[in-house]
């Protein structure tokens, strides 16, 4: 309303002006009708268009003549850069597929830093949705903490959501802005505000370090002959690094073995189709599957790299944390009746990604493919459902979350570690029954908080079996003397998949 009186009022003056004051209008006239003019020959549709069908090139044609207007005829002066980053970003993201996303220089380097093996932070594989809505707000996901890092010595744990960090609204913010939040000069701090279950929200402050991307740690079970290896990313170390605890476990004289995946984000196909090899003496090990030919490969196992005896029982231990080549290590594993697994259903990452770089600065993620279990079974957005199924968290009560919270804010825990210089498990033990009788909830629970805090300036402890529900019921899987009937039962995934069609 406000622009058509406008106008109205410019012509009332126009009428009472002088000569040259028409003459002024008229150019005015005769520029709107040009642009009008050009820009209706810049995106007019062609006569392509109105058959449904445009070519790659009248699209690239049509961003192109948008990108020029833009760039000549927009209010302020605009940096191209700006353009072709957010053309880029647009442009992917309208893929709906979380993995497949623009790399700036910031993110590129990133991922360099990260691949390379060691980069600055606070230790945490996180994910973002694109978009944030008042129903599902964008929150940061915690995927896993890496092992021996500020983010894992706090314990913060798969699945938590960070809604805020230093108390900037993370919905809010791109994946950039989250990285730049988090990394930092090393030895400052950040406080991330986490988000647990439906109400338990609270801060924790961090750290930032040099955080190294580490492989395995390896050892026996105490007290018995059960070899445990904990696989934390699939470099290309890993294998030889599995070999080594492997022929360590062997001198020892192990008769069984448990493999944990349990917050293992991935990494190379490479890497871990080495590790299947070792258990697996023939047949796939992973298909990838593209419309593109060069993708289709298959990945098969042979013989004489195998290593691991036909009579050792092996489990598997996975959580939501347990992703991408985790799920390939752990979905050939039950496809051949190999592996028993025991905790909950993995992330359900079934696809391959490419970087493909621009220039020496940025570049971008693609999917090329997706990946297939020796069952020809693709898990994702699905995940690997265990085989015995088993939390070491269980979902509290409101009561029990009330208390929680209560006892996390009272900051018990840390004064009680403070107060009690180089604190033993039994002077945890001690500390939990104290402080359960003015919070109410399980004593595991509580030592679990202490003895984080205690190991918050220690390497982590190869495990914990006063906390760990799940490690527990693996070592009693295998000591019961059922292992080869529990496995002899286990369905392969494209079973469970079809059962799942079926039922529908």
């Amino acid at each position: 309303m406000v622009d058509f009186l406008c106008f109205v009022e410019y012509n009332k003056r126009m009428n009472k002006s002088t000569k040259s004051g028409k003459v002024r209008y008229c150019i005015f006239l005769c520029f709107s009708i040009f642009i009008l003019f050009f820009t209706s020959q810049c995106f007019a549709e062609s006569s392509v268009e109105k058959d449904s069908k445009i070519s790659s090139f009248q699209y690239i044609k049509k961003l192109n003549s948008v990108f020029d207007f833009v760039q000549q005829n927009y209010v302020d002066e605009v940096d191209p850069k700006v353009l072709y980053e957010g053309a880029l970003k647009g442009m992917l993201d309208a893929l709906g597929d979380p993995y497949t996303l623009y790399l700036d220089p910031n993110s590129m380097r990133d991922l360099t830093d990260t691949t390379a093996g060691s980069f600055g932070g606070v230790g945490l594989s996180i994910s973002k949705a694109a978009e944030s809505t008042a129903d599902r707000p964008a929150y940061v996901e915690v995927a896993t903490p890496i092992e021996d890092t500020p983010g894992a010595r706090a314990g913060i744990q798969s699945g938590d959501l960070i809604v805020a960090i230093d108390g900037i609204p993370t919905p809010d913010m791109t994946m950039n802005d989250v990285l730049a939040h988090l990394r930092g000069e090393i030895g400052s701090s950040v406080t991330v505000t986490i988000l647990r279950g439906k109400n338990m929200k609270f801060d924790v402050t961090l750290i930032r370090a040099l955080i190294e991307v580490p492989t395995i740690k390896a050892g026996m079970i105490e007290g018995t002959k059960i070899g445990y290896a904990r696989l934390i990313q699939f470099t290309p170390d890993t294998p030889i690094r599995l070999q080594d605890a492997l022929d360590d476990f062997e001198k020892k004289g192990y008769t069984s073995l448990i493999i944990d995946l349990r917050d293992n984000p991935g990494g190379l196909i490479t890497s871990v189709v080495d590790i299947a090899d070792k258990f697996i003496d023939g047949g796939p090990i992973v298909s990838t599957k593209s419309r593109l030919l060069f993708e289709n490969q298959q990945f098969k196992a042979s013989a004489d790299k195998t290593t691991v005896k036909k009579n050792i029982p092996v489990i598997v231990l996975i959580n939501r944390g347990s992703a991408s080549a985790s799920e390939i290590l752990s979905g050939a594993l039950k496809d051949y009746h190999l592996a028993y697994l025991v905790g909950e259903r993995t992330y359900g990452k079934g696809s391959v990604q490419q970087v493909i770089p621009l220039s020496n600065t940025d570049g971008f993620k693609i999917t090329m493919a997706r990946y297939y279990t020796p069952s020809d079974t693709n898990i994702d957005k699905i995940g690997i459902p265990p085989d015995y199924e088993i939390k070491n968290f269980e979902t509290l009560s409101p009561e029990q979350e009330k208390i929680y919270m209560d006892m996390l804010n009272s900051n018990v825990i840390t004064d009680t570690v403070e107060k009690t210089s180089g604190m033993t498990e039994n002077d945890i033990a001690k500390a939990a029954t104290e402080i359960k009788k003015t919070y109410d909830i399980d004593e595991r629970i509580i030592r679990r908080l202490l003895r984080v805090q205690v190991q918050r300036t220690q390497p982590a402890a190869l495990y914990d079996l006063d906390y760990d529900l799940q490690l527990n019921a693996a070592i009693r899987l295998i000591q019961d003397g059922h292992y080869e009937e529990l496995v002899k039962s286990t369905k392969t995934l494209r079973q469970l998949q079809d059962e799942i069609e079926e039922s529908k």
